[in-house]
């Protein structure tokens, strides 16, 4: 049963900007599949996806949106058959990074900027 599920290599950086590359699992459960990954002390699961490509997607996603970045997938083994590197990197783009927050100064400084009148 587990034997047909896909294992997909993930690669990136992590959130203190160091090369990662670890394998993702697949776990058949009753509302279909979950992605997980464990790097270091991490355990990052996803799901559950009706397929096992949704659920590395939401994977993908979390990992973004805890600070890993250039993130990639190769497909290992698809239905349990092993693909070795044949298969193409997918390249997911990194987020765009959220906009810094005014400080208190420049908030300050913003309240006593000139404003442009139309008279």
């Amino acid at each position: 049963m587990g034997d047909s599920l896909d294992k997909h290599q993930l690669a990136g950086l992590d959130a203190r900007e160091r090369g990662f590359s670890r394998p993702v699992v697949f776990q058949r459960v009753e509302e279909g599949y979950r992605a997980i990954l464990r790097y270091e002390t991490v355990l990052c699961e996803a799901g559950p996806h009706s397929t096992q490509d949704e659920a590395l997607r939401e994977l993908v996603q979390k990992l973004h949106s805890d600070g890993y970045r250039q993130l990639r997938t190769q497909t290992s083994f698809r239905s349990g058959v092993y693909l070795g590197s044949q298969e193409l990197w997918v390249e997911y783009p990194d987020p765009a990074p959220e906009p810094e927050p005014l400080g208190f100064v420049a908030r300050l400084m913003n309240r006593f900027r000139p404003r442009a009148t139309n008279e």
